[in-house]
């Protein structure tokens, strides 16, 4: 089965179909922001215009409108093309990489760009991919006391190393190809966003105003 992956949860703009668990084709950019003007020419851009019988999308934590911006047009062309489509998570996603980089290492913790200075965290072991424990956010100087030993890597590192120059990290944004890498537990996620941290806005009930 060929599957299409759309990458869209943070800085990172970025797609790829995948046959067997191969990388048949991929296009990566760093954008920062204008995820929606990319994206589609970039799935065109692939073979076949990027048509599958399955579509895998990152469905978070990361920017609220990066996360949006993938999910509507994965869902949009599985009506089109009458395909399946599941998420995977933009942590599990950069774990698996640097697991694949740095086999050595027993466990890690993802840091990314939060909202309101904070600052999503979660930690993984490998040899298989696991979590240790849910999704936080925290701030920097609580994800940094939370690391105990575990080598950080992601887009918020630079946070974390504001407080510790010598803190063992890598900056990483997660790339679409690197879904391969991802146990089957790890893509079958539902195709709806992982926000990462409560709204801000409440409803007048949550407000206890109704």
């Amino acid at each position: 089965m060929t599957t299409l992956v759309i990458e869209t949860a943070t800085a990172a703009c970025s797609v790829a179909l995948l046959r067997g668990g191969e990388v048949v084709a991929s296009a990566h950019e760093v954008v920062g922001r204008g995820h929606a003007e990319r994206l589609v020419p970039m799935i065109a851009a692939l073979p076949g215009q990027g048509r599958a019988a399955r579509i895998l999308v990152d469905v978070g934590p990361g920017s609220f409108t990066g996360v949006r911006v993938g999910l509507a047009a994965a869902l949009g062309l599985a009506i089109g093309w009458k395909a399946e489509v599941s998420g995977y998570s933009s942590l599990a996603s950069i774990a698996a990489a640097g697991f694949e980089a740095h086999p050595e290492w027993p466990a890690l913790a993802v840091i990314l760009e939060g909202g309101h200075g904070e600052v999503f965290m979660q930690s993984f072991t490998g040899s298989p991919l696991a979590s240790e424990g849910p999704l936080k956010s925290l701030i920097p100087s609580a994800a940094l006391a939370a690391l105990e030993g575990r080598r950080a890597i992601g887009s918020g590192v630079r946070h974390l190393l504001a407080l510790d120059a010598k803190l063992d990290a890598i900056e990483a944004l997660p790339r679409a190809g690197d879904a391969r890498l991802l146990p089957p537990e790890f893509t079958s996620l539902p195709a709806r966003p992982i926000y990462g941290r409560a709204p801000d806005a409440k409803t007048l009930a949550e407000r206890g105003l109704a």
